[in-house]
């Protein structure tokens, strides 16, 4: 698996999905990944999201953890490039008040501290591990906001190594936090559910581990979608 990611990812220039061409004319038919896509989709429903009275988020977490990864299923999707931190690559869009996107994290690379716009977000790792670093959100009346206070670095709350077919869910609620592949050779693949994709509409905010302040983002767009790199 991860033998055949890293190979093809090296050529990152060419814009490849990260199935082997062969193996994928050989499985035309992704049935258990499909399903999940639908089975999230139908239990979000018309819902605003997570945070919607109708809609059970651990009902959502047990759809994630009982798809086992299968890297032939996924790989059509998982767009990577060497050159950056990570990419986000659009698998689907639910009921347009919700996205699903596949990750791919180059190793070695991360992304920075960022807030999640107010969206909550369900993670899968499909393959690999990822590190998560959670920091509490700065204190805004800090030296984020005023230039005369001394700066404050951001404070960590916990790490967690997640691994392959392990579900993680975050919000702002619980802080601000980053992600990031420590496997110095092969590329990690996750799955994002974000409801609602505020982050894609209107960008987020990162934030600086020494001295706290914070930048706006405006916008957080795709490498991929549906299983076509897009043009930038």
């Amino acid at each position: 698996m991860a033998v055949g990611i890293t190979q093809t990812v090296a050529e990152a220039t060419t814009s490849v999905p990260l199935c082997l061409k062969a193996t994928f004319k050989e499985t035309p038919s992704l049935d258990n990944f499909d399903k999940l896509v639908q089975a999230l989709k139908d239990a979000l429903g018309p819902s605003s999201g997570l945070t919607s009275d109708d809609v059970d988020v651990e009902h959502l977490t047990r759809l994630m953890q009982d798809y086992q990864s299968d890297e032939v299923e996924w790989s059509r999707f998982a767009f990577g490039d060497a050159s950056r931190g990570y990419t986000r690559n659009l698998v689907d869009q639910g009921n347009g008040k919700s996205n699903l996107l596949v990750l791919v994290w180059s190793p070695g690379k991360g992304s920075p501290i960022h807030d999640h716009g107010n969206a909550h977000c369900l993670m899968k790792i499909l393959q690999g591990n990822l590190t998560e670093t959670r920091y509490a959100f700065p204190d805004p009346t800090s030296s984020s906001s005023s230039p005369s206070s001394e700066p404050e670095p951001m404070q960590v709350i916990s790490e967690e190594v997640y691994r392959e077919n392990e579900v993680a869910y975050m919000a702002d609620e619980l802080g601000v936090h980053r992600m990031w592949n420590q496997d110095p050779d092969n590329f990690a693949v996750s799955l994002h559910l974000y409801t609602p994709p505020n982050v894609a509409r209107g960008g987020c905010h990162i934030f600086n581990p020494e001295t706290s302040k914070k930048s706006h983002v405006p916008k957080c767009g795709y490498y991929s979608a549906y299983g076509k790199r897009l043009n930038e």
